[in-house]
């Protein structure tokens, strides 16, 4: 009996300790999730960052910053590195977010070919308001009215809505 007892009191022990050792390890892991959020918040503002800096930051080496990039960058979390760039400073003075839905059996094609039009600098398929979502930048107004004309007569899409952008805040 008090063999049984015993037993039954080191299983709860070894049970409680793998609890709490889970416990351990899933809060690990997002600590990590944080201090690669930190980073890549870091590489977002600006992707050209020293990574002696990025690591005196984050209060780790320079070679913890190489080796968990290159894990972010496998694992396909950091896809690229790019720049930001002002449309305005490079002679696009209308830049606007166009909405379109389509009936779904045109979406595919639709996609396609907004995705191989050279105003449309994002491409997004979404829920929500619009089944697509396109950023395009324009010479100007004109060029802008003549592409959303042009949309118009494609067949399958059954809505347009340009937001055009003012002012980008952040």
């Amino acid at each position: 009996m008090r063999s049984s007892k015993s037993l039954a009191a080191n299983l709860n022990v070894f049970c409680l300790f793998s609890i709490r050792f889970i416990a351990l390890v899933q809060i690990f892991k997002l600590v990590v999730r944080i201090s690669d959020l930190k980073l890549l918040q870091i590489l977002r503002e600006n992707s050209r960052t020293p990574l002696v800096k990025i690591a005196r930051v984050l209060g780790v080496s320079e070679t913890a910053i190489r080796k968990r990039l290159k894990k972010l960058e496998s694992e396909g979390v950091i896809k690229k590195y790019t720049v930001v760039v002002d449309p305005k400073k490079i002679g696009f003075e209308a830049v606007a977010f166009i909405g379109v839905d389509t009936r779904p059996e045109n979406y595919l094609a639709v996609l396609e070919m907004l995705k191989g039009r050279e105003e449309v600098v994002s491409l997004y398929s979404t829920s929500g308001d619009h089944m697509i979502l396109a950023e395009c930048w324009f010479r100007n107004s004109e060029k802008l009215s003549e592409f959303i004309r042009e949309l118009e007569k494609v067949d399958g899409i059954t809505r347009i809505c340009p937001a055009i952008i003012l002012e980008r805040i952040k």
